[in-house]
């Protein structure tokens, strides 16, 4: 459980739970348990690996950076030897469950795990890291609704963007602690490359779209006032994180990072439902 940060499922987790509900909703597709069920082992199997890949790629820098040096690598807690095979275990687990699911999503499972594990590797040799979290993140509404419909379609993909943007502007507020540690070891991210005030600034920007491409599904489907409460709430959290954090002020990034984003999401999606079951 601390290995992986099972916690932080909160924050692509209801978005996989939108992009499912979408489906059957919009579609002439029927809820199916079981489709649910491995929808959710998918999540749960792709987040364990790219986490655990994570920590195993990144366990000689974390034992150099005082804030990371207690994670269970660095800390002795977990061998990198275990880290790395229950990397392996979760990704077998992953494209089995999209074996039966349906082809589209068993074709498209290294493609998954690919983006998701990829990011490891990207804060050592460019500032666009967090976009590429963003991007694996993103993916959770995408892949939810072709497990039920086994086709693309816009409005998934603007969640998917959401997403992205959502998530690789609060990866950017969470990176500000360590912009002078990456600056020394020579590795890659916003706050590092372009200070601490022009990266809460493109933070804001991304977060500004995110909110955008929240609002957009509204033009292209029906949906309630329900609805719209949860796009309000998610531009309030939004702009509340920007509020509490600044370049010389990071003693609340936690509160930004984890339970504000967290919140974001849960509300958000609970809102979506919600505005589901009164339409219907």
């Amino acid at each position: 459980m601390s290995l992986v940060l099972f916690a932080h499922s909160v924050f692509a987790l209801p978005f996989a739970f939108i992009g499912f509900f979408l489906a059957v909703q919009t579609t002439d597709h029927t809820f199916s348990l079981t489709k649910f069920l491995l929808m959710l082992v998918c999540m749960v199997a792709a987040r364990n690996a790219a986490m655990a890949f994570n920590r195993y790629l990144d366990r000689d820098i974390d034992a150099l950076n005082p804030r990371t040096a207690i994670r269970d690598i660095p800390a002795g807690k977990i061998s990198a030897r275990h880290a790395l095979l229950f990397t392996v275990v979760n990704c077998f687990i992953f494209i089995l469950a999209t074996f039966f699911i349906n082809n589209l999503c068993f074709y498209l499972s290294p493609v998954a795990l690919f983006v998701v594990l990829f990011y490891s590797y990207t804060k050592r040799f460019t500032p666009l890291c967090h976009l590429v979290l963003g991007v694996g993140l993103g993916l959770a509404p995408i892949g939810a609704y072709l497990v039920v419909t086994n086709s693309f379609h816009i409005v998934p993909v603007f969640y998917g963007i959401a997403v992205m943007c959502w998530s690789g502007g609060f990866d950017i507020i969470y990176a500000l602690q360590d912009m002078d540690f990456d600056r020394e070891h020579g590795l890659s991210s916003i706050p590092a490359f372009f200070g601490g005030k022009t990266a809460l600034h493109i933070s804001e920007g991304l977060h500004v779209l995110s909110f955008l491409f929240i609002l957009l599904p509204a033009f292209y489907m029906t949906v309630g006032w329900l609805y719209y409460i949860g796009v309000i709430f998610y531009g309030f959290l939004l702009i509340y994180q920007h509020r509490i954090v600044s370049p010389t002020d990071l003693s609340r990034v936690d509160r930004a990072f984890m339970t504000t984003n967290g919140v974001a999401s849960v509300i958000f999606a609970v809102f979506y439902l919600l505005d589901i079951a009164f339409i219907v």
